[in-house]
C-alpha cells in the first residue's frame, strides 16, 4: 500500500551544467500532473506525462526541472547567442537611422528576443534533452519519490490495521449487546405490566408474539455479518503492497458506515447506541487515512 504523499529529487551533468528534478505528491480522487519545464523543452511535456502516469495512479504530481550550474544553484546559467545579437545589432542601427537617436534595450528585452537564454542546452534539440538528461534525472526522482510513498504507505497500513482491530472488538461488543436486548425489554414490559397491575400467566401468547415482533425489530445479526465481512476485505486491501487500493478501501469504508448507521437506526439500548457511536467516530478516522492512499 502506498500513500498519495511523497517526494524526491535527482540532478544529472548535462552541459556542463546539471539539470535537477523534484517529484512532489499530494492526495486527490484522480491522477493529476502539474509539469513545469524550461520554455525550450515544452514539447516533452506528453513524455514526462506518460512517464509518470505509467508509474503513479492517483495523487496530484508536480514535476520541477530546472538548470543548475554545478555549484547546484541556478546562476551563472545565462547564455550569449551572438549571431542573434548580431542581427538585432544591424536591425538597431536602421531604426537609430530612421529615427535620429540610439535605442537602449534592457536585459528583459533581451531575453524576450532570444538574445540571452537563461536555459542550459538551448542549441540542443529536445530529443537529446530527454534521452541524455531529463529522463535520467526523472528516473532517479522518481524512485526516491516511490521510495517515500511505500514508506509513507507503511506507516498509514500500520495506523489502519490498529484502527481496523479497535472496530473489530466493538464489533463483538455490539453483538453481545444486541442479544441482551430483548431480555431487557421483557423485563421491563413485565415490570410496567405489574405495577399497573397486570400479571400475565405463562406462557402468554401476546406476550410472546409482542416479543417475537420485538426481536424481529432490533435484530442485527445481517448488519453484523456484513459488518465483519467488511473489515476482513478491508484487511486484505491493506495488505496488497503492490496496488492502489484506495478507492475500494473507500468504497468500504462507505459500506462499513452504511452497516453501522442502520445498525444505530435499530439499537433499542443506550449501550448498543453508545457502541455504534464510537464506531462511526473511529471509521471516521480510517476515512480520513484512507483518502492518502494510492
Amino acid at each position: 500500500m502506498n500513500s498519495m504523499t511523497g517526494f524526491g529529487a535527482a540532478a544529472v551533468p548535462f552541459c556542463g551544467a546539471s539539470l535537477r528534478v523534484e517529484i512532489s505528491g499530494i492526495n486527490r480522487k484522480q491522477l493529476e500532473c502539474a509539469i513545469n519545464l524550461p520554455r525550450p523543452w515544452a514539447e516533452l511535456e506528453p513524455q514526462v506525462r506518460e512517464y509518470v502516469a505509467k508509474r503513479v495512479s492517483r495523487g496530484r504530481v508536480s514535476i520541477f526541472a530546472v538548470p543548475q550550474s554545478t555549484d547546484g544553484s541556478d546562476k551563472g546559467l545565462l547564455h550569449l547567442h551572438r549571431d542573434k545579437l548580431e542581427a538585432l545589432k544591424g536591425r538597431l542601427e536602421e531604426v537609430k537611422t530612421i529615427c535620429g537617436r540610439d535605442v537602449q534595450l534592457s536585459v528583459d528585452a533581451l531575453l524576450r528576443l532570444g538574445v540571452l537564454t537563461d536555459s542550459v542546452g538551448e542549441a540542443v534539440s529536445p530529443e537529446a534533452v530527454w534521452g541524455e538528461a531529463l529522463l535520467p534525472a526523472l528516473q532517479r526522482a522518481m524512485e526516491h519519490f516511490l521510495q517515500m510513498r511505500a514508506q509513507e504507505g507503511g506507516n498509514l497500513a500500520r495506523d489502519l490495521r490498529t484502527r481496523v482491530a479497535k472496530l473489530h472488538e466493538l464489533r463483538a461488543k455490539m453483538l453481545q449487546s444486541a442479544v441482551d436486548v430483548p431480555a431487557r425489554y421483557r423485563e421491563s414490559l413485565l415490570r410496567r405490566l405489574a405495577e399497573q397491575g397486570l400479571v400475565l400467566g405463562e406462557p402468554d401468547e401476546r406476550l410472546a408474539k409482542e416479543l417475537a415482533l420485538f426481536a424481529d425489530k432490533c435484530d442485527v445479526s445481517e448488519e453484523m455479518t456484513r459488518l465483519h465481512s467488511h473489515l476482513q476485505q478491508f484487511e486484505k486491501f491493506i495488505s496488497r503492497s503492490d496496488e492502489a487500493v484506495g478507492r475500494p478501501l473507500d468504497f468500504l469504508c462507505q459500506e462499513i458506515f452504511r452497516e453501522l448507521n442502520t445498525t444505530g437506526s435499530k439499537a433499542n439500548s443506550a449501550e448498543l447506541a453508545q457502541l455504534v457511536v464510537t464506531a462511526k467516530t473511529e471509521l471516521e478516522k480510517i476515512r480520513e487515512q484512507v483518502q492518502n492512499v494510492e
